[in-house]
C-alpha cells in the first residue's frame, strides 16, 4: 500500500506541474499530460516518497524555503570566497579529504545534504556512508581535520533544515 500511495502522489504532483508549466488544459495536452506523469509515477514513485502522508505537513514547506534561501545565500558566499582565491597572488588553499559525520539516515536527506556541500564552491561531496552516517568531502582550504568541528563547519548549516524537512 505504501508504494501505491507514494506512486499515486507521484502522479498528482507531476500532473499538477505539467498543467502548471503547459498553461494548457486541452485534451492533448493533459492526455500526454498524464501519460508522462504516469511513466514518472511508475518509474520513480516509491523513490519520491517515502511517506506520502508527509506532504500534508506544512512545517515542511516552510523549512524547504528557509533551506533554499540559505542553500543561495550560501553559494554566493563560497563563489565569492572561491574568486578571492584564485585571484590572490599567493593561492591560499589548503585542499584535503575530510570525513563528516551526518544524522541523516534517508536516501533524500542525505542525497540533498550531498548536494548541497557540492553546489557550494569549495567543497565537493567525493563519497557517502550511508550506513555509517559519514560523508567524504574534498575541501578548499582545510580548517580542521577534527571531525566534528568540520561537520559543523560545512554540512551544519544545511543538516537542521534538510531534517526538519526529510526527517
Amino acid at each position: 500500500m505504501r508504494k501505491t500511495g507514494s506512486r499515486i502522489l507521484t502522479f498528482v504532483v507531476a500532473m499538477l506541474l505539467w498543467l502548471l508549466l503547459s498553461l494548457s488544459v486541452d485534451r492533448q495536452h493533459v492526455a500526454v499530460g498524464a501519460l508522462v506523469a504516469a511513466v514518472v509515477a511508475l518509474s520513480v514513485g516509491e523513490m519520491f516518497s517515502g511517506a506520502p502522508s508527509k506532504w500534508l505537513d506544512l512545517k515542511r514547506y516552510g523549512w524547504f524555503v528557509v533551506y533554499i534561501t540559505t542553500l543561495m545565500k550560501e553559494i554566493v558566499k563560497a563563489n565569492l570566497d572561491v574568486a578571492y582565491r584564485v585571484l590572490h597572488p599567493d593561492m591560499p588553499i589548503n585542499p584535503g579529504i575530510v570525513k563528516i559525520k551526518t544524522e541523516l539516515k534517508s536516501e533524500t536527506g542525505l542525497t540533498f545534504l550531498a548536494n548541497s556541500i557540492t553546489l557550494t564552491p569549495g567543497t565537493l561531496s567525493v563519497d557517502v556512508d550511508a550506513e555509517n552516517g559519514y560523508l567524504y568531502i574534498h575541501w578548499i582550504d582545510v580548517r580542521s581535520r577534527d571531525m566534528k568541528e568540520a561537520s559543523e563547519k560545512i554540512a551544519g548549516r544545511f543538516e537542521r533544515m534538510i531534517k526538519e524537512v526529510f526527517g
